[in-house]
């Protein structure tokens, strides 16, 4: 079993149209599951509804002891993308052993149809967790990175190598 964790950001939050503001009102997950046809056998747990720059290390911190609460081994983490790497470190630095853990978010909310990258990134995700050995890991836009070997390009929106 896949254990999916979700904490908020960019994938889970929908548009007021009238406001013009962003705003969190349940996840969206379990309906991406459902229209990706997925058959893995997931469990989705939301552990808060926030945007990632709104994460203090006591969130890290319920987000590590959740990881390490759980019988399995393969994790997925849904997060906002402007603090994904620090949350990445924080779970590396966390004493989580033996679990492969993988971080991807959205650039583009899901609510916002096909623009969105949410779709792509989650299905992504969901194969780099079966297929990495134990470790943190990001993915986003088609690749995996290390914990300690990604960062966000704030000039083109891409994550890449460092």
């Amino acid at each position: 079993m896949i254990q999916i964790f979700v904490t908020g950001g960019t994938f889970d939050k929908e548009y007021n149209f009238v406001t013009g503001q962003l705003y969190f009102h349940d996840s969206n997950l379990p309906e991406m599951l459902d229209r990706g046809r997925c058959t893995l056998d997931v469990n989705v747990r939301t552990l808060m509804m926030v945007d990632s720059l709104d994460l203090t290390d006591m969130d890290r911190e319920n987000i590590a002891h959740n990881c390490r609460g759980v019988e399995t081994k393969q994790i997925l983490i849904t997060h906002g993308t402007d603090t994904m790497q620090r949350t990445a470190e924080f779970l590396a630095g966390a004493d989580i052993k033996g679990k492969t853990i993988v971080i991807t978010g959205a650039m583009i909310p899901y609510a916002f149809g096909s623009s969105s990258d949410g779709f792509f990134n989650l299905g992504s995700a969901l194969a780099f967790v079966q297929t990495l050995p134990p470790g943190v890991y990001v993915a986003m836009n088609g690749r995996y990175f290390p914990w300690d070997g990604v960062q966000k390009n704030l000039s083109t929106g891409y994550f890449e190598s460092v």
